[in-house]
């Protein structure tokens, strides 16, 4: 019975460790960004907020909701600080979307996607 009780709350703590923390080791993080704009302007994202394509956010599949992170095209050295709001990308090789606005400052609306550096500039107070 203890055993099974431990067994429990060992796969139960396994399971929200992922959710509940990340590690600054991991980062930089190198990949491919997209972006994302009108089909989605008003919609909610994952943190419930009203996705605005105008605004300097993005998704991310493990950072915390409020994270600023710095994406930098590897293409061209231009870089934006954005704030994770959203979960994604869902597509193979990418590691970040931004928003509309946040890829015209980087240079890769035309491109669609393109190789980024993504480093973490800060973490949302717990």
């Amino acid at each position: 019975m203890l055993n099974k009780i431990f067994i429990s709350t060992a796969a139960i703590l396994f399971l929200l460790l992922p959710l509940s923390s990340f590690s600054d080791e991991l980062y930089p993080q190198y990949g491919n960004a997209s972006w994302y704009g009108k089909y989605l302007h008003g919609k909610k994202t994952a943190s419930g907020e009203r996705f605005d394509q105008h605004s300097f956010t993005g998704a991310h599949r493990s950072l915390p909701f409020g994270t600023l992170v710095r994406v930098i095209n590897l293409r061209n050295g231009k870089e934006v600080v954005i704030t994770v709001n959203d979960r994604g990308p869902f597509i193979r090789g990418r590691i970040i979307d931004i928003s509309r606005a946040a890829a015209g400052s980087i240079g890769i609306l035309s491109r669609g996607v393109t190789r980024v550096r993504v480093e973490i500039v800060s973490k949302p107070e717990s």
